[in-house]
């Protein structure tokens, strides 16, 4: 397991061009302090959506991600950058993109894949700061 601290997060983030987003929607529960450090960085509104598909040991409960809470968008909203700390199978990042249909969507991680990605050096599980 791998330790990554505020200070690297903070720095892969600099180092990442992320503009041109009208709102951020992070997902529950792993990528809410991820989104929330995303918008922070770029000044942009944030939204939750939560999902269920793995427990805390990591392993799949469903075939695929059920959408667990009421979402909505706000007005006029085009572009959406989409965050998740992990995405290994894309499954849950796939589930969420659905629920955007007139909305570009770009995705973002910490570690996995998705259209950026800050750590993708990184192949194994990792601890994160705000994880116990």
């Amino acid at each position: 397991m791998v330790d990554i601290g505020f200070r690297a997060i903070s720095k892969a983030l600099e180092n990442v061009e992320l503009s041109g987003y009208d709102l951020v929607v992070g997902i529950a529960d792993g990528g809410v302090v991820a989104a929330a450090l995303v918008a922070y960085k770029i000044g942009c509104d944030l939204r939750i959506v939560k999902f269920n598909y793995r427990n805390n040991d990591n392993i799949p409960q469903h075939p695929e991600p059920v959408l667990l809470s009421r979402f909505s968008l706000p007005a006029n909203i085009k572009s959406i950058l989409l965050v998740d700390d992990v995405a290994i199978s894309g499954k849950t990042l796939n589930a969420a993109k659905k629920l955007f249909k007139n909305q570009r969507v770009t995705s973002l991680v910490f570690r996995g894949k998705a259209d950026f990605v800050l750590f993708p050096e990184i192949t194994t599980c990792v601890r994160w700061p705000w994880k116990l």
